[in-house]
């Protein structure tokens, strides 16, 4: 029985060791880092840049050519031969783009990359992107994973204790992001495609459910032309807004949209015969507005004809007496200009318009321009 009892107790004892044994391994205590995580994310256009890193301390050591040895280095460890700076501390820097874009004038496609740098003491820095995104620093760096590969000028800048990337310039297509630490920045341009990755969305989702509204259809052609899209595209799109579709209907702004694409075309008149012919759809307030595009497109005559089909069919409202003002204006006609300014002042219905009326009268009479 006692050789029994001791076997059993032996037994017990080597399992409690494989447990805690086991644990150990398994189990990590969640302690603060000396190196703490932070991600700093950009959106250019929809597309989203995130960088995700591990932050160092200067703590009065010597950065660059000391702390970061300067070129390619044997880090004694892992399989590289030759590691670049992991551009951090602790596992790899990582850089993410939710679509293609172009690094520093070179295209890579959306995805995670790991993002590491050779800091050189004339200034220089080569930027690398890896697909190996998941090791431990720079250990296991392989040349063969690098996507992309530029070189860039850092640039000296005030103390920064904490290492830190920032996007110090954004673009409608393009951001700069920079690693900034000690006196050192470390600038790197990513530049996005907007126009084509939103007509790209623009077209799938037009084939679900958002397909069957029309205001989807005019703001997808007021989006290519404002953005330098295919206009031939964006005119069939306004013109399924406007016709042939069951939800399809004239209105005086989708009309005004389809002029707008048709004059980029070079379709001038054609876009003005539209307009002619949509006049009876608008509010007093539209058709003023576009007697204001006219003129600001040197179009004066046809804005006066505008304005006086404006004064005829919306007769005793201010605006049609401020717009013929602003026509003969254009047209250098100062004096009829401000006969109408003046009966456009007393219907003028809130102080902020008598204002500004009278202001465009003050100026007319000193042969200045309207406003």
């Amino acid at each position: 029985m006692k050789h029994h009892y001791f076997k059993n107790i032996a037994g017990i004892f080597i399992i409690v060791l494989m447990v805690f044994s086991t644990s150990s391994i398994e189990a990590q205590l969640n302690t603060p880092r000396g190196s703490q995580k932070a991600t700093v994310k950009q959106t250019v256009g929809t597309t989203d840049i995130y960088i995700i890193y591990s932050r160092p301390s200067v703590k009065e050591r010597e950065v660059w050519g000391k702390l970061v040895p300067y070129g390619m280095n044997n880090l004694g460890f892992g399989t590289a031969k030759e590691s670049p700076w992991r551009a951090g501390a602790n596992e790899n820097t990582i850089i993410k783009f939710t679509d293609d874009i172009t690094f520093e004038g070179k295209p890579v496609k959306a995805g995670k990359y790991g993002l590491h740098m050779v800091v050189k003491e004339n200034g220089d820095v080569d930027i690398i992107l890896s697909n190996n995104h998941t090791a431990w620093g720079s250990y296991f760096y392989d040349p063969a994973d690098d996507v992309a590969t530029v070189t860039v000028k850092s640039k000296e800048v005030p103390h920064r204790e904490l290492l830190t990337y920032d996007f110090v310039d954004v673009q409608p297509t393009s951001a700069t992001a920079a690693l900034i630490w000690e006196k050192k920045r470390i600038p790197f341009k990513i530049e996005v495609p907007v126009t084509d990755i939103v007509i790209a969305d623009i077209k799938k989702t037009m084939q679900g459910q958002a397909g069957f509204s029309r205001q989807n259809w005019e703001q997808a052609a007021g989006f290519a032309l404002n953005n330098g899209g295919d206009l031939n595209e964006a005119l069939t799109w306004v013109s399924a807004a406007r016709e042939g579709q069951f939800f399809s209907q004239k209105t005086f702004a989708n009309a005004q949209l389809k002029a707008a694409i048709l004059n980029k075309l070079g379709k001038q008149a054609e876009g003005i015969k539209l307009m002619n012919e949509s006049l009876k759809d608008g509010t007093v307030f539209q058709v003023h507005g576009y007697g204001r595009t006219l003129i600001n497109q040197g179009l004066n005559d046809e804005a006066l004809k505008v304005y006086k089909w404006n004064a005829a069919n919306h007769k005793n409202t201010w605006p049609v007496n401020y717009g013929l003002g602003r026509a003969y204006a254009a047209n250098g006609n100062n004096k009829t200009a401000i006969k109408y300014l003046t009966k456009a002042l007393k219907l003028a219905p809130a102080k902020a318009n008598k204002d500004r009326v009278q202001a465009n009268i003050d100026r007319l009479k000193k042969g200045e321009a309207m406003q």
